[in-house]
């Protein structure tokens, strides 16, 4: 469960899955809405969490009076919307012309090998999240990786392994700091 912060960047893991009353508090800004409003309310439940979980989607199902089957039609017509909880540490791999180019598809393969996860998933853990992304808009640092919004420029194969050590380390420190 995450444990909230203004948005899910700034939220932690806690281990418990997001349930219906977890998005109370959205939808009672939302009283009176109508199916119009259904992309809006499920961009803030991601906004707030980081996916859109099974409960959630029900859940606004009742709320808006829609089938479950019509909130998933909308949500994976949109490729903005995930239905798998992002890892503590969320990576983004640009595949823009110029990552391209500078080889960013040997990075991605880094990536998938070193947390042995495809893009889309979360690692066993709950530590890191892969995500593939048109364009991060940073073409001059290409090959670009992005780790909950720190964006790493020039990245190569050796790189991935140091910078996920990093992050490792970064999460051990903090639970055995707790």
């Amino acid at each position: 469960r995450f444990i909230q912060g203004k948005n899910h960047k700034d939220s932690f893991w806690k281990g418990e899955p997001m349930t219906k009353q977890d998005i109370e508090p959205i939808l009672k800004k939302h009283q009176n809405a109508g199916r119009d409003m259904l992309i809006p309310i499920l961009q803030e439940v991601q906004e707030q969490y980081g996916y859109l979980s099974q409960e959630a989607v029900i859940r606004i199902g009742e709320f808006l009076n829609l089938p479950t089957s019509k909130i998933y039609g909308v949500a994976t017509f949109y490729n903005q919307f995930r239905f798998q909880e992002p890892g503590r540490f969320h990576v983004q791999i640009c595949r823009g012309t110029a990552c391209h180019v500078k080889g960013s598809a040997g990075v991605l393969e880094a990536l998938k090998r070193e947390l042995k996860i495809d893009p889309g998933q979360t690692t066993r853990d709950g530590l890191f999240s892969l995500e593939i992304v048109a364009c991060m808009g940073v073409c001059g640092l290409a090959p670009a990786m992005n780790v909950n919004g720190e964006v790493y420029a020039d990245i190569s194969t050796e790189k991935i392994k140091k910078i996920l050590s990093e992050y490792r380390r970064k999460a051990e420190k903090d639970a055995n700091s707790n």
